[in-house]
């Protein structure tokens, strides 16, 4: 693999970890719902991309995952596979895209119930005024 396609594939692997790490931050220390909810959508976003370079192959010319002849012999099956980016990830990452859709407008729907019932979407007031209804 030549020295920029190296640099490339690092450079956005370290980026991804990166924001991975920074979103786990945002989710476990800010207080508010809709700080978390982005954070969250980040993390599922960082990780689709961390998925995605892992299946890319770093050859030139990048082939899709479709074996175009017929009846292909041995040779044609071995450039394919030489060639072929890895379909497995792709897919994976399509269907993480359409769960992570879902999910986070579930969290928005939870988040909406929340401030309907205690008028605020900060984590910190809401266990307080749960401490005072308990008492």
């Amino acid at each position: 693999m030549p020295l920029i396609e190296t640099f490339l594939a690092a450079y956005i692997m370290l980026t991804s970890v990166a924001t991975l790490i920074i979103s786990l931050y945002g989710v476990f220390y800010k207080p508010h719902l809709t700080k978390k909810i982005i954070s969250i959508t980040i993390f599922g976003d960082a990780v689709n991309i961390f998925s995605a370079i892992v299946g890319f192959r770093y050859i030139y010319p990048v082939a899709p995952p479709i074996l175009l002849t017929e009846n292909p012999t041995a040779q044609d099956l071995t450039n394919f596979l030489e060639v072929a980016v890895d379909p497995v990830p792709q897919a994976l990452v399509l269907t993480a895209i359409v769960i992570g859709m879902a999910v986070v407008s579930f969290m928005v729907f939870l988040a909406l119930n929340v401030f309907r019932i205690y008028h605020t979407l900060d984590t910190r007031k809401i266990a307080e005024q749960r401490k005072r209804s308990e008492e």
